[in-house]
């Protein structure tokens, strides 16, 4: 299973990517998070869906210092998916 996340508020330079890498591989999830120059945070993410449901709801509030005002799911490319199948791990990625 695959979803997408576009999270925004108060999310870019308060530590937010780092705190997802971290949460996402606890939750033994693949996939890579980055900032968009919009000023939001996208997180694509492979695995179990009671583990993606974990990480989304975690999403809405982050590490200490963000503000979460939206989490809002994205559509997944079946080119996407089917990378998921080859993951190994949980990374950040530049921004776009």
């Amino acid at each position: 299973m695959a979803r997408r996340y576009f999270v925004s508020g108060r999310v870019q330079g308060v530590g937010y990517r780092y705190w997802t890498t971290t949460r996402a591989k606890a939750l033994g999830l693949v996939g890579w998070v980055r900032n968009r120059r919009d000023g939001r945070v996208e997180v694509l993410a492979f695995g179990e869906t009671s583990d993606l449901d974990s990480l989304e709801q975690d999403l809405h509030g982050g590490p200490e210092a963000a503000t979460v005002e939206t989490v809002e799911p994205g559509p997944v490319t079946p080119e996407e998916a089917e990378l998921a199948a080859g993951a190994t791990k949980f990374s950040q990625t530049p921004t776009l």
